[in-house]
């Protein structure tokens, strides 16, 4: 098979001649820009200073030679403006803490305050207050609450939707040409619309905004998830509107060549409980979700891709009445959330992508010997009938040992019988 039709019969729960792999292709399955770096050398392939393509978590390009190197099946399309509003172009040369030179934006101006933290700006325009903080010494930027005085009598959902826009023709001749580039590499394309990730605590804040206004920080959004539930709810109206007319312009441009979309990366779980109850998810979320999701399967061959981190077994039935196909990262370690009881109750259902090892503990921590057992374990678990795809449990963070990185790569091969 070749990497989209190994795909393609994974989505439809068909058995593979083997279980394809993805790293890279949305921003909660990539790599950090050290661990790209870390990978390049290992592999003997050219060097030359990383991308980082979302600058907000330090995930790096993987490019072509890489790609081939780790038997990546997938390629992921994003938009051309990262989080931070300013577009991943203009790359220029930027050293971290540690001492490695990557490449960032054009536009990717910090400052570093009195504790020697980085600072970035919204619009990479250093005029502006700061929007996040990468600590001294550390390997990414956090959101910098910037929540103005709530005055609960004007609170206006206008506010919360400042950031989701009708899509203009340069953007969509923008993904176009990605789509295409993507398409031409013979790989399963995962694209990355963005505007349906409906109260992702990552896009709250609002780190590309000049003055974010309504609700912007993250307990009080928690917090108005409860009593707040009538503007929440109108915040989520509005953005599917902008959403489906975003949609309805994509699909007729980029419909054969895109395999699946990501639709959101909204967590519901944490490592032993949730953030909220199953009933209120499919109260407030899961109108908004099958809304999307049922244009996207009425109107294209795509399937739709839901992320949420923790423990959120409880959720999965509803997640699947919402309409999504696939569920990432499966985070095994968190409670209920046994890789063998997922498989044999949702399997039929659901697509699995990731689970394949642990980003917590094992993969960081662990030995090579450790890192091989949990990764046939898991594809031995996750691979039957199909319906898995290869990933870690989200993004592979910094300082993971190159070493552990390549036992989960030779175990997949292991396992595939490479």
């Amino acid at each position: 098979m070749t990497s989209k039709q190994r795909v393609s019969a994974t989505l439809d729960h068909r058995q593979p001649d083997r279980v394809p792999v993805d790293f890279g292709s949305t921003f909660v399955s990539g790599v950090h820009v050290s661990c790209v770096a870390a990978l390049r050398d290992y592999f003997g392939l050219e060097k030359k200073p990383v991308k980082a393509i979302d600058p907000g978590q330090m995930l790096g390009e993987i490019e072509e030679d890489l790609k081939a190197a780790l038997g990546i099946d997938t390629q992921g399309i994003f938009r051309r403006n990262n989080r931070f509003g300013f577009p991943n172009e203009g790359w220029k040369p930027w050293r971290m803490y540690d001492g490695l030179e990557i490449l960032v934006p054009g536009g990717f101006n910090i400052t570093i305050d009195h504790n020697g933290d980085t600072l970035m700006h919204p619009l990479g325009d250093t005029s502006l207050p700061p929007s996040s903080r990468m600590p001294n010494g550390g390997y990414f930027f956090d959101p910098i609450m910037r929540q103005g005085p709530i005055d609960d009598d004007h609170l206006n959902p206008a506010d919360n939707l400042e950031e989701y826009v009708l899509i203009s023709d340069d953007e969509l001749a923008y993904l176009e040409r990605a789509a295409r580039r993507a398409a031409g590499a013979g790989r399963a394309v995962v694209a990355s619309f963005g505007g349906t990730s409906f109260g992702d605590i990552a896009h709250v804040p609002g780190v590309g905004l000049r003055n974010p206004k309504g609700i912007r920080d993250i307990t009080e959004w928690y917090i108005s998830t409860r009593a707040r539930r009538d503007y929440v709810n109108a915040v989520f109206a509005g953005q599917t509107e902008i959403a489906l007319a975003n949609l309805a312009r994509i699909a007729p441009r980029l419909a054969e060549m895109v395999d699946m979309v990501n639709i959101c990366g909204t967590d519901f779980g944490t490592q032993k409980s949730s953030f909220c109850s199953v009933a209120t998810f499919r109260e407030l979320w899961m109108p908004y979700y099958r809304r999307v999701n049922d244009w996207i399967h009425k109107n294209t061959r795509w399937r739709t891709f839901k992320h949420s981190c923790g423990a959120v077994e409880k959720f999965i039935p509803s997640f699947i009445e919402s309409g999504f196909d696939v569920l990432n990262p499966v985070q095994c370690s968190a409670a209920g959330m046994a890789p063998e009881v997922l498989k044999q109750k949702y399997g039929p259902d659901l697509v699995f992508w990731g689970g394949g090892v642990d980003t917590q503990q094992v993969l960081p921590f662990g030995t090579p010997q450790q890192v091989r057992e949990q990764v046939l374990s898991r594809c031995q678990v996750f691979s039957q009938n199909g319906g898995y795809v290869f990933n870690t449990v989200h993004n592979i963070q910094a300082q993971t040992p190159v070493e552990n990185i390549v036992a989960m790569v030779e175990a997949v091969r292991e396992f595939n019988g490479k």
